[in-house]
């Protein structure tokens, strides 16, 4: 196996857990959808978490799943049914999203190509693996660069981590078992360059990124509470323009404004067929965490 990339400590004993076991419940999560106050500790290339304080922790974030989580859903008489069609060779990557805040409180988010095997068509954060000898904060940087040809000066820019995130691909067990499973860090970037200044410099990647949009807090709202089904959710929902303006790439190279249906937007992933255009469980989820820095 790999070396591990998320390494937990259970009452002070190190374990890497498995491809199949749940982070969440290994850390003690109950049958709730949380979050659950975890503690940190950032290593190149790796992330140490526990339920309780450690030498080396570093901070407390909220960590949570959905609650469609297929690995909440298998448990261990289906895991030894279809054991063998579970990677076994590999534990839990790790992966980093950069929630890029503007100087006039936006935050951009892509759309990822419907050309990609893994979570097509999604609307997402920039983000991606963690190399080994990375630093956290440096991958997620590179990530962003990567995905939209945004850098960042190192004197213009403030961060904080948010949140993590237990990931799985496909998300639910009705389309299928599980082919990657990752706790992604959240990372927020507060930029002092306005939307506009961002966005002049942004040269998307069209592998992977086929449209962006910037979200302000009030859509940001709506977007990021629509999953629970609450009464809150749907008056915000009312609330919101029928449309939002994003920037489309087109197969020439080049670009194009296009009004993008708010109702795309809260779609959720329970009533969403696979591939479908939507914004990921995780994104929501993140982006609440963004309200909360707010003081939204």
């Amino acid at each position: 196996m790999a070396a591990s990339r998320v390494l937990l400590l259970l009452s002070g004993r190190p374990v890497s857990p498995s491809f199949v076991q749940s982070v969440c419940r290994l850390l003690g999560a109950g049958p709730g959808f949380g979050p659950w106050p975890t503690h940190c500790g950032f290593k190149r290339g790796r992330l140490v978490l526990s339920d309780r304080p450690f030498p080396g922790a570093s901070t407390t974030l909220p960590l949570q799943r959905p609650p469609f989580c297929p690995f909440v859903a298998l448990d261990q008489q289906q895991l030894r049914a279809r054991g063998s069609e579970l990677p076994t060779n590999r534990g839990v990557d790790l992966g980093v999203a950069v929630i890029l805040q503007s100087s006039d409180q936006t935050v951009l988010l892509t759309r990822r190509t419907s050309t990609l095997s893994l979570s097509p068509n999604l609307w997402v954060p920039p983000g991606g693996h963690v190399e080994l000898d990375e630093e956290l904060l440096d991958g997620g940087l590179r990530e962003l660069w990567e995905e939209s040809g945004l850098q960042l000066p190192q004197d213009q820019f403030s961060w904080v981590p948010l949140g993590l995130w237990e990931s799985a691909y496909p998300p639910r067990l009705s389309w299928g078992l599980p082919k990657y499973h990752h706790i992604i860090l959240y990372l927020l970037v507060v930029s002092q360059e306005s939307q506009q200044q961002l966005q002049a410099r942004i040269q998307p990647n069209p592998n992977e990124v086929s449209a962006f949009m910037w979200l302000g807090p009030d859509v940001a709202a709506a977007v990021a509470t629509m999953e629970d089904g609450t009464e809150t959710s749907r008056h915000l929902s009312q609330e919101l323009p029928p449309s939002i303006l994003i920037v489309e790439l087109k197969e020439d190279g080049g670009a194009r404004p296009l009004a993008l249906p708010v109702s795309t937007l809260l779609r959720t992933t329970p009533t969403t067929d696979e591939g479908k255009e939507r914004v990921s469980s995780g994104t929501k989820f993140a982006l609440r965490l963004w309200l909360q820095h707010l003081g939204r």
